[in-house]
């Protein structure tokens, strides 16, 4: 013999609601077996990778360039930045990392900032540069605007005013 779930909760009959709900049960089951299963399988698949000297490096090479289109996680959270880069005179457009271990805030010219600087036309490469803090000029051009230039090589142009100055948030 078999209940009704709508039945026992509500009191009311609706044909076909116990193999509605039988499926959902299954499906749910499912999707939990194969995502606690599916992450076993997917580490013991890369531990095993990493024991194999030549696969070992393309295989961290593979997944390090796969890791760099998810640009969202990865600098979603930055802010933009323009900077002297190579030189003074020129600008290169950046992502703020933040501030680098105290033992490389050695710059007489003040606290040093970390700028991720994507090179252009290949994502998979660029400079992290040490910059003082009073060159950092932070712009309001939201990351994806950022790469955009960039991978375009400066052909996208932005909407206008992304060179104003960004307001930092105040601390008190």
């Amino acid at each position: 013999m078999t209940v009704d779930i709508v039945w026992a909760l509500y009191g009311i009959t609706i044909p076909g609601s116990g193999i509605i709900f039988f499926c959902l049960l299954v499906v749910w089951i499912g999707m939990g077996t194969t995502y606690l299963v599916g992450q076993r399988i997917h580490q013991k698949f890369e531990s095993s990778l990493a024991q194999i000297p030549f696969v070992r490096s393309i295989y961290h090479t593979l997944k390090s360039m796969a890791d760099v289109l998810k640009f969202g996680e990865r600098f979603g959270h930055s802010k933009v930045v323009a900077f002297p880069f190579p030189r003074n005179g020129l600008w290169a457009l950046g992502f703020d990392m933040g501030l680098p271990p105290s033992r490389l805030q050695i710059s007489p010219d003040g606290p040093l900032v970390m700028i991720f600087v994507p090179t252009a036309i290949h994502p998979f490469t660029g400079y992290l540069a040490f910059v003082p803090e009073d060159q950092v000029n932070r712009i309001q051009l939201r990351p994806e605007e950022a790469m955009k230039m960039e991978f375009s090589a400066g052909l996208y142009r932005p909407p206008s005013g992304w060179l104003t100055p960004a307001r930092l948030p105040r601390t008190s």
